[in-house]
């Protein structure tokens, strides 16, 4: 079975700029890093020579990277119009029933998820325990070592 890993239109977007910025810009100019480097003689003993090529590595890596996920993920347009579940792409306004303290998360794939800018993986327990869900529907997300109850209160 072909499984192809959610992303929404921004976060492919995103994904592509970063690889052509990775092969137009990053790439040519670690290439005359490593020419200048050589020109200094003996590369055995030469720092600047080796950490261009480390740079080099590290570039090609991500360059790969981004390639896999581009050619593994399917692009999935949000629904336009009102959003009465909580599904892939919409942004969710919960509340913490422990702590009363409100989070906003956006669903999206797991390539584009970054916590730190409330950017939820759909794969995620969090967002699993939501997808389906109405607003003033509560969710209780099992996590080791303890359980979580949230209630949703917002969807856009």
């Amino acid at each position: 079975m072909d499984s192809r890993a959610p992303i929404t239109r921004e976060g492919m977007e995103k994904l592509r700029t970063e690889l052509s910025q990775l092969k137009r810009v990053e790439r040519p100019k670690i290439i005359l890093e490593i020419k200048a480097a050589r020109e200094h003689g003996d590369l055995s003993e030469n720092a600047e020579y080796h950490a261009a090529r480390e740079k080099q590595g590290i570039i090609e890596a991500k360059v790969r990277n981004i390639d896999h996920m581009l050619a593994t993920c399917e692009v999935i347009e949000a629904v336009e119009g009102p959003k009465e579940k909580v599904r892939f792409g919409c942004t969710v306004k919960i509340e913490d029933m422990d702590t009363d303290e409100v989070h906003v998360y956006r669903i999206v794939g797991p390539y584009e998820s970054d916590i730190d800018k409330n950017l939820l993986s759909v794969t995620s327990p969090l967002a699993r325990a939501m997808i389906g869900k109405e607003v003033d529907d509560d969710i209780v997300v099992k996590a080791p070592g303890n359980t979580k109850e949230y209630a949703i209160l917002e969807i856009t």
